[in-house]
């Protein structure tokens, strides 16, 4: 390993057996040895190599199960990798052998400071003093260098009031203010840092970031996974992406962030169309399970509700017939990335020639908060009349709304008479957006500069 290279991984899987039932008893685990069939195998890391350089900030993104809190463990010695070696078929030497080579996947140049999950290292009957001392001493500190560091400790945690009382007392914030309280004073050469800094309130993280520019400054190499993207874009040197186990890229953090981004959309894209289909099939199972006077009752009803609709439509001058979401490209999708061109295509068929019509639109919350609500009459853009067959299209340029799902009304109606509507669709439509702010607050991002 070269000597400006902190950590080392070549090739490295590890894959955990699921079983199939619940064991609840001794006799249930014995007779579970000779059952076959009795569990699945999951590979939660799938051959991964790659290299982080001493001093460097490394950060490692990727979605639920995607086998970042593994890789964590592994470094920090918690789990081993998958071996090479078969022992059913090879030789006692050549096992060794291989097995010394599963060793040599990973290396690692210095002392490690982990801090991984909420509640490793601590025992809850102990007080807050006790736990500081039993998480340093494992994490290779001396009684003498504890002492000295103590105060310390306690005051970087803002626990000093609490110190003395048992950790089970604790909330969750507490505990993990006190845990990486410890680690960042273990002055390890390395700290690997999972997912656990969310659970603390927003002033104690902005503390935790500014100790990692304090670790910058001293040539510490840190390894952080974490879902906050702009916080791998802000601090990391590099990033990587993994998926199912799979390293999908490596390299630039703002390259690596918006390729997790882009992921994201096109997984919630297909888990709205999954979920349009399984209600689909619902609705078919529900329709097979009628039968006789059912049947014939339900498909009374929906010939009745079919035929108020008709009746409602032919009663209708114009109406709006659909809303489709698409991209700067023309593509048609419901989830966007937060500055992205959405146009909501609303179609319409008139009966008549109408003139002077006006389109509104208004943006709702899924809580019901109104964010905005334009239309063609106060956006200024006149439109002559309509007939027949159409559409008009409703651009929202640079879209700037945090994360979340947004429900779209839709109304026509004659100009100057704006409570007269000739069709008003209320929040029927839902797009969705996906933002890697890290401080989202409130609904939408307003662009803004200080002065003093």
């Amino acid at each position: 390993m070269e000597d400006n290279i902190a950590i080392s991984v070549k090739n490295v899987s590890k894959t955990f057996r699921i079983p199939h039932e619940k064991i609840s008893s001794l006799r249930g685990a014995v007779t579970s040895v000779f059952k076959s069939g009795g569990f699945e195998e999951f590979k939660a890391l799938d051959d991964v190599s790659f290299e982080v350089k001493k001093g460097e900030f490394f950060g490692i993104i990727g979605r639920n199960g995607s086998g970042k809190s593994t890789l964590l463990k592994i470094l920090a010695g918690i789990y081993q990798p998958d071996a090479d070696a078969h022992p059913k078929v090879e030789p006692s030497e050549h096992r060794r052998l291989n097995l010394r080579k599963a060793e040599k996947k990973i290396e690692i140049k210095g002392r490690i400071s982990p801090f991984l999950e909420l509640g490793i290292g601590f025992n809850p009957e102990l007080s807050g003093r006790d736990n500081v001392y039993l998480n340093a001493t494992v994490l290779g500190l001396t009684k003498k260098e504890i002492d000295k560091k103590f105060d310390a400790i306690v005051a970087f945690s803002e626990l000093e009031r609490f110190i003395d009382q048992k950790l089970k007392n604790y909330s969750s914030g507490m505990q993990v203010r006190l845990a990486f309280s410890v680690s960042i004073h273990a002055n390890r050469e390395i700290l690997l840092m999972d997912e656990v800094l969310a659970v603390g309130d927003s002033n104690f993280q902005s503390k935790c970031l500014e100790e990692f520019n304090k670790y910058r400054e001293m040539g510490r190499t840190v390894v952080i996974v974490t879902h906050d993207i702009a916080v791998v874009q802000r601090y990391c040197d590099r990033a990587m992406l993994l998926r199912s186990g799979k390293i999908v890229k490596i390299g630039d953090p703002e390259e690596v962030g918006n390729e997790y981004i882009y992921q994201n959309m096109s997984d919630e894209e297909r888990r709205i169309e999954k979920e349009q289909k399984q209600e689909d099939m619902r609705v078919q199972k529900e329709m097979k399970k009628l039968k006789g006077k059912d049947l014939e009752e339900e498909k009374r009803r929906i010939e009745e509700e079919k035929a108020t609709q008709e009746e409602e439509r032919k009663n209708k001058i114009a109406e709006i017939t659909k809303v489709e979401f698409l991209d700067k490209d023309g593509k048609e999708k419901n989830v966007f990335e937060s500055g992205d061109d959405i146009v909501a295509r609303i179609h319409y068929n008139a009966k008549k020639k109408i003139e002077n019509p006006v389109f509104g639109v208004a943006i709702h919350t899924q809580d019901g908060i109104h964010i905005s609500g334009p239309n063609t009459e106060t956006s200024r853009y006149d439109i002559n009349n309509i007939y027949g067959d159409g559409f008009v299209d409703f651009v929202m340029l640079s879209i700037k709304l945090f994360s979340g799902s947004y429900q779209l009304s839709v109304s026509l109606y004659e100009k100057y008479k704006e409570t007269t509507h000739f069709d008003y669709k209320n929040r029927e439509y839902v797009f969705k957006i996906i933002s890697n702010e890290k401080n989202q607050y409130g609904i939408i991002k307003l662009e803004h500069i200080w002065r003093k």
